[in-house]
């Protein structure tokens, strides 16, 4: 599989993955041949590249979820880009409450982890994919947590929209992970204007607004950053900054390659200070991290393949592909000194499953 930019596409190459269009109807399904006019029909369609299956290559598996997972984040991110457009014009957001109430109808009342892909970020989109993420993401952890309906939709609607400022920030600005000090204070002048923009809607609850004041000076107060977090946070702040700093260190972007799944959970675990535990072990028990089939890389330089787990997600059952013996990593660290290095990715940052393999084992 290979990431083709749009204007070096060429007829005859066969499509990866689905592409919908902003009504959520699929317009080329994955293993297509895309011809001259389905490349003009791409680039108008505002897509900066697609993921293309080389010539003898199989097409990869995706499940129902998968497939509606990104038909849904396809439809959502225009949703979303209306509305805060409309935010900025100083008009009212036709669908925000609506696109909130979806992401709780199928993200806040799972009861099975979600399988949760990142998309490709452009200059264009990476402000309204980051915060349709972010939502999807606060709206499992506030069910994990059993939050109440009405702090679930304040989180979610708090998610869609505490980045807004940024949108007047250059793409390299508003996604950077490492901001310097000067950065730091540029950021944090726009999420204020952003913030001011909220806060003088009178649609948007005490709660929302409560929720992105709260989170945006817990994250951009670079004065206070040394002194921990803040104990009398709300839920729905804790729960927006562990999405928030999840969803940042795992985002696909041109220009950066992102943190897997596993490390950007093992960084959130490491940082009591500025993290919730209780938020984190949320999030951890509602995202697959290595699910059954999931090939990993141990510390000791061999492969492996996830065959169950255990009731930590991070301490797996790992089979060997080198030598066919079974680690269980709730003794291996401990025991063997050996313990998990990363998950093993597709070109597409998807988790690399051996069903087949997987079945034998069961």
């Amino acid at each position: 599989m290979l990431f083709v930019k749009t204007e070096d596409l060429k007829p005859d190459m066969r499509l990866a993955k689905p592409i919908y269009n902003k009504k959520g109807v699929l317009l080329f399904d994955r293993d297509t041949r895309i011809t001259k006019q389905s490349i003009i029909s791409i680039a108008n369609f505002g897509l900066i590249g697609i993921y293309i299956l080389e010539p003898a290559e199989p097409v990869p598996p995706m499940t129902e979820d998968d497939m509606e997972f990104e038909r849904f984040q396809t439809v959502t991110v225009f949703s979303i880009m209306d509305d805060m457009k409309d935010l900025l014009d100083g008009k009212e957001p036709k669908n925000l409450l609506n696109v909130a109430n979806q992401i709780i109808k199928k993200y806040g009342k799972l009861y099975k982890k979600l399988a949760f892909t990142q998309n490709l970020r452009s200059s264009d989109d990476y402000v309204y994919k980051h915060a349709l993420n972010v939502a999807i993401l606060s709206a499992m952890i506030a069910h994990k947590m059993k939050f109440d309906i009405m702090t679930q939709v304040d989180v979610v609607v708090a998610a869609l929209l505490h980045d807004i400022g940024k949108l007047n920030l250059g793409y390299g600005l508003a996604s950077k992970n490492d901001p310097s000090e000067e950065e730091i204070k540029e950021i944090k002048r726009e999420v204020e204007k952003g913030y001011l923009l909220i806060s003088e809607h009178s649609n948007f609850s005490p709660g929302v607004k409560r929720i992105i004041s709260q989170m945006q000076k817990e994250v951009y107060d670079a004065e206070n950053s040394h002194m921990g977090m803040d104990r009398n946070l709300t839920s729905g702040t804790k729960a927006l900054i562990v999405a928030d700093a999840y969803d940042r260190m795992t985002a696909m972007k041109l220009d950066e390659e992102p943190q897997s799944e596993l490390k950007a959970i093992r960084t959130l675990l490491d940082e009591e200070d500025k993290y919730d535990m209780d938020t984190v072990f949320a999030l951890l028990n509602s995202i697959q991290i290595m699910p059954p089939g999931a090939c990993v890389e141990m510390s000791n330089g061999e492969k492996g393949l996830v065959i169950s787990e255990n009731t930590n997600p991070l301490e797996p059952m790992v089979l060997s592909f080198e030598t066919n013996q079974i680690y269980d990593f709730t003794r291996a660290e401990r025991e063997m000194g050996i313990r998990i290095k990363d998950i093993m990715k597709t070109m597409d940052n998807r988790t690399v499953i051996d069903r087949n393999l997987l079945k034998e084992y069961e």
